[in-house]
């Protein structure tokens, strides 16, 4: 249906040349721009639905007052299914220092969060596939584990702003949420109009680069220098190349899937993934706020160390 309509679009109302640059870049982009958009709309209505009783002070509470390795999993875990991109994540972060939850979990939250969430993992099957929508989510899954412990053995707790640990939010009055049809209705179309409206222009941009990339960039040169599974130096490279690259698991979805049609190796393509999702300047700056210099250079080579290592071991696999 979505390439139907591009078709349309393309060949028939624009009438541009089959095969040429500007007609496939085109048709790239009106194909997943609509496929994406759709898919978004529904995943988080339907999602919201389910949802509408979860709100960011549950996370943290059902979080609370765990053992370590179940507080660390379920922190993954509702950082996996809650919509919260990377900068939107940090205000909870500091919300999880307050209420006592150690650092190691809440790092590992922090890590999970703008990396996998279910609307993303619905648009990869539906663009990429079961398969690598598995990858990246039990990859995913594995880094932010790992990553908190990680954290966790520097003591990143010395380099905590001072304010952060002064904060007493104190117990915030609950809203008793409509849980009716008609008031999940709302709520869902609520989600729906704020999570769109705030990923919407990432998730333009990153099928923009990625119909630039599929139409403009010649598959050689791709497969030269991206391409190779044994080239060491593709994987550190994408790393670098996501950090300055915002965006959410959600925007980067189409800048993959150009990748992968060109050739590039899939651990490459991983890489860069969960590099643009995790690894942002914005999401680096923000956390500034909250811990210190060392801490911030800790965690960021931790995940870079974390990303090129996955992007080796699938290429490896692959």
């Amino acid at each position: 249906m979505f390439e139907a309509f591009a078709d349309l679009v393309v060949y028939r109302w624009l009438a541009l040349a089959q095969g040429s640059h500007l007609a496939d870049a085109l048709h790239f982009f009106i194909m997943d721009t609509t496929k994406i958009f759709t898919l978004l709309v529904l995943v988080i209505y339907v999602m919201g639905l389910l949802r509408a009783i979860l709100s960011p002070e549950r996370v943290r509470d059902y979080v609370r007052g765990k053992p370590k390795w179940l507080a660390r999993t379920l922190a993954i875990i509702l950082g996996a299914v809650t919509p919260f991109c990377s900068c939107s994540s940090v205000p909870l972060f500091i919300g999880f220092v307050e209420a006592g939850i150690p650092l190691g979990v809440t790092f590992s939250f922090l890590i999970a969060s703008p990396m996998i969430n279910e609307v993303a993992a619905v648009i990869l099957i539906g663009i990429l596939g079961w398969k690598l929508a598995a990858l990246y989510i039990v990859a995913g899954l594995v880094v932010a584990y790992v990553g908190g412990v990680t954290m966790e053995r520097f003591r990143p707790e010395r380099w905590v702003e001072d304010y952060v640990w002064k904060i007493h939010m104190g117990e915030t009055a609950r809203v008793e949420m409509d849980t009716s049809l008609a008031g999940r209705h709302r709520y869902a179309m609520n989600e729906v109009h704020e999570i769109v409206g705030r990923i919407g222009k990432w998730v333009l941009i990153g099928v923009a680069v990625g119909a630039i990339f599929h139409g403009y960039v010649p598959q050689d040169w791709v497969v030269e220098h991206l391409g190779g599974k044994s080239n060491l130096f593709a994987v550190p490279a994408a790393v670098l190349l996501g950090i300055p690259l915002y965006s959410n698991a959600t925007g980067v979805i189409p800048i993959a899937e150009a990748m992968l049609g060109k050739g590039v190796a899939m651990g490459t393509t991983l890489a860069l993934m969960m590099s643009i999702a995790a690894l942002s300047l914005p999401e680096m700056l923000i956390l500034r706020k909250v811990i210190r210099w060392p801490a911030l250079a800790i965690y960021a080579g931790v995940l870079a160390v974390a990303f090129t290592l996955v992007g080796w071991g699938f290429n490896l696999l692959a």
